[in-house]
């Protein structure tokens, strides 16, 4: 006689109406304010969370005190599920082209101070001429964390790819640049060759957010037995250029991103092999489908491309 074999329990399917309500709770924190969110009546939410937990086998709001604060799993939670939250919105939410003369929208642009001294003007010039209504708020980029970005506080940001840039990130490349050599007006280096010696020979402001002495530079010097002697390091571009034009110090800064900043001072082609580098633009793969996002993208590519 054959052996029967044991039936296996049939998978029930998630109710995926309680991602939303997970959402809301693990954004406010409440079962009252969350039910006034979603218009629901507290007792109702209440059921909610309880079917989240069986659903989860964790109590995800746990109380203390008058409050509730998530339970580690929710935090872990918390990103996929605002994540999958916001790609069905968006995956539900019709695409139209928008009515760019009736656009009002403020848009949040993370970059340096050069790229806005360079290209804001015809930035600005260009989406003034045809979304008047949109508003640029220029945010310094000060690190390459990507959580401004995933939060929705930054829409689009520039800079060159790197380690630390979120994978998630798309990226488009705007422009190519090069390093080269700034001094003010009258410097010695403004007369004569500039060899790799004169150039190490030189004092230097670096360029470093995290405050390193020693960069691209002092790697392309140290095969030809030469080191600059950084004398002061600065955050930014514009910090280096403005030491330089005041002073005898070095400024090594990108040659289109820093073009109106380093007006009236010297440039020079770096005595030295160095790569150029690709500077791209980046945003969250959540707005690639926004239309007026999309628009703003164009905007910029072609501003740049000029």
């Amino acid at each position: 006689m054959a052996a029967t074999l044991p039936s296996m329990p049939t998978m029930s399917k998630p109710d995926l109406n309680l991602l939303l309500v997970l959402d809301v709770l693990l954004s406010e924190g409440s079962v009252a304010r969350a039910a006034r969110r979603l218009r629901l009546s507290p007792s109702a939410m209440s059921r909610s969370l309880a079917r989240l937990r069986e659903t989860t086998g964790d109590p995800l709001l746990v109380r203390a005190g008058r409050g509730l604060v998530p339970s580690p799993r929710a935090l872990e939670l918390r990103e996929r599920v605002r994540q999958l939250v916001q790609d069905a919105e968006a995956a539900l939410r019709p695409v139209r082209q928008p009515a760019l003369h009736k656009l009002a929208r403020s848009f949040t642009l993370r970059t340096s101070d050069g790229f806005v001294e360079t290209f804001g003007p015809a930035l600005i010039a260009r989406v003034a001429a045809e979304a008047p209504g949109v508003r640029l708020r220029f945010m310094p980029k000060l690190d390459k964390d990507s959580t401004l970005m995933r939060d929705g506080t930054v829409d689009l940001e520039t800079g060159v790819v790197g380690k630390a840039t979120g994978p998630e990130l798309r990226a488009q490349a705007l422009l190519r640049d090069r390093f080269v050599g700034v001094v003010r007006a009258g410097h010695p280096l403004a007369e004569g060759e500039i060899t790799a010696g004169r150039y190490a020979a030189g004092r230097h402001v670096g360029v470093s957010r995290r405050g390193r002495d020693e960069g691209p530079f002092d790697e392309a010097l140290a095969p030809l037995g030469l080191k600059r002697d950084v004398v002061a390091t600065v955050g930014g571009f514009s910090a280096a250029l403005a030491l330089a034009r005041a002073s005898d110090l070095i400024a090594s800064v990108p040659e289109r991103h820093t073009a109106g900043l380093r007006s009236g001072m010297f440039r020079f082609a770096l005595p030295l092999e160095l790569p150029e580098i690709t500077v791209s633009l980046l945003w969250h793969p959540r707005m690639d489908g926004d239309p007026a996002h999309r628009w703003l993208r164009g905007c910029v590519r072609e501003v740049c491309a000029a």
